[in-house]
C-alpha cells in the first residue's frame, strides 16, 4: 500500500473520530442539562424556576466541565511529549498538587487577598514550580519509573502541606475545602466560566504547536537539527501547561487521570500525530468529564459524588494496568 493511501486512510479515521466525539459531546451536554431532581427540556424550559435552574446552575456547570476536561486532557498530552513519558499526567506527577497547595497557602496566609483571580494566579505559580522541577529532572535522563516516583513524592509533599494548613487553620470551612480538594463542580457560576476563558488561548496555542511537538518526540538533538528551538519550546509548554492546570485547579480542585487516560488511549487507537491528537484529546477530555460529573450527580439518590472521586475510580485501575503493561 502506498504512503499516500496510508495517509488518506489515517486522515479518514481522524475525521470519523472527530465527528463521533463531537456528536457524543453534544449529546452528553444535552443530557447533563436535562437530568437532575427536576428534569428540564434544555431547548424549552417550562417555567421561570426551570429557566433559572438551567441558566444559573446547569449551563455554567456544563461549560466549566467542557473547558476543564479539554484543558486537563491537552495538558496531559503535551506533558507526555515534554517529559518523554507516556504515563505523565498533571495529577499523577504532582502538578495539580502544586497548584492546590499554592491556593491553600494563599487562603491560610493571606485570606484578605483571596479571590477567584488571586487563587487562579497562585494555582498557576504552584503548577509552574512543580512542572519546572519535573522538566529539570527529565532532562537528566531519569528513567520513566523514577520520574513517576518523583511525581508521587511531589504529590505527597503537596498533601502534607495541605494537611498542615488544615491543622493550623481555625477559619477554614474544612468540609467545603475537602470537597474542593477532591475535585468538585458543584456551585459553578458564570464567574467561573469567565475565569476559565483564560484556558482557551492556551488550548489554541498548543494546537498550533502540534507540529513542533511531533519534532520534539524525535528527540532533542534531532529536533534541533530540524531547526526547532527546544529550549524556548520547553518554557512555552511549561507556561501553557501551568495555566491550563492552575486555572482548572483554582476553579474545581484536583481532578485526576483525565490527562492520562484520554491522550494515552487516543494514541493507541488513532496514532501519535500531535496536530490531530491534541484537538481530539480536548474533545474526548470534555466528553469524559461531563459524563463523569453527570454520573456523580445521579449515582446517589440524595447526594452528589465529587467528580474527582468518579475520575479516580475510573482512572486508578487503568493506570495500574498501564504500569503493568509498560513494565
Amino acid at each position: 500500500m502506498r504512503v499516500s493511501e496510508l495517509t488518506a486512510r489515517q486522515q479518514s479515521r481522524w475525521r470519523r473520530a472527530l465527528l463521533t466525539f463531537s456528536a457524543l459531546l453534544l449529546l452528553v451536554c444535552g443530557l447533563a442539562l436535562s437530568v437532575g431532581e427536576i428534569w428540564i427540556n434544555p431547548f424549552a424550559p417550562g417555567s421561570t424556576l426551570e429557566q433559572q435552574l438551567l441558566l444559573q446552575l446547569r449551563l455554567p456547570r456544563v461549560l466549566v466541565s467542557v473547558m476543564i476536561g479539554a484543558s486537563l486532557a491537552m495538558a496531559g498530552a503535551s506533558l507526555q511529549v515534554l517529559l518523554g513519558n507516556p504515563l505523565a499526567e498533571p495529577g499523577v506527577l504532582g502538578i495539580s498538587g502544586g497548584a492546590s497547595i499554592a491556593v491553600v497557602l494563599l487562603l491560610l496566609l493571606a485570606p484578605a487577598w483571596a479571590s477567584s483571580g488571586s487563587m487562579a494566579v497562585a494555582a498557576m505559580l504552584g503548577a509552574s514550580l512543580f512542572t519546572f522541577i519535573l522538566v529539570i529532572l527529565a532532562r537528566r535522563a531519569l528513567a520513566t519509573a523514577r520520574i513517576l516516583l518523583v511525581g508521587v513524592a511531589l504529590s505527597i509533599l503537596a498533601g502534607a502541606g495541605v494537611t498542615l494548613a488544615f491543622y493550623f487553620s481555625t477559619d477554614f470551612n474544612l468540609r467545603q475545602l475537602m470537597v474542593w480538594l477532591m475535585g468538585s463542580l458543584s456551585g459553578m457560576r458564570l464567574e467561573h466560566v469567565g475565569i476559565l476563558t483564560m484556558t482557551l488561548p492556551c488550548i489554541a496555542l498548543l494546537w498550533r504547536y502540534g507540529h513542533k511537538l511531533d519534532q520534539l518526540m524525535l528527540g532533542e538533538s534531532q529536533a534541533q537539527q530540524l531547526g526547532l528551538d527546544t529550549h524556548q519550546l520547553r518554557w512555552q509548554l511549561i507556561a501553557l501547561i501551568s495555566v491550563l492546570v492552575g486555572v482548572s485547579v483554582a476553579v474545581a480542585g484536583v481532578i485526576g487521570f483525565i490527562g492520562l487516560i484520554v491522550p494515552h488511549y487516543l494514541r493507541l487507537w488513532l496514532g501519535s500525530r500531535n496536530r490531530t491528537l491534541l484537538p481530539m484529546s480536548a474533545l474526548a477530555g470534555a466528553l469524559l468529564l461531563v459524563s463523569a460529573d453527570t454520573v456523580g450527580r445521579l449515582i446517589l439518590p440524595s447526594a452528589e459524588l465529587p467528580v474527582g472521586v468518579v475520575t479516580s475510580v475510573l482512572g486508578a485501575p487503568l493506570f495500574i494496568w498501564m504500569l503493568v503493561r509498560a513494565g
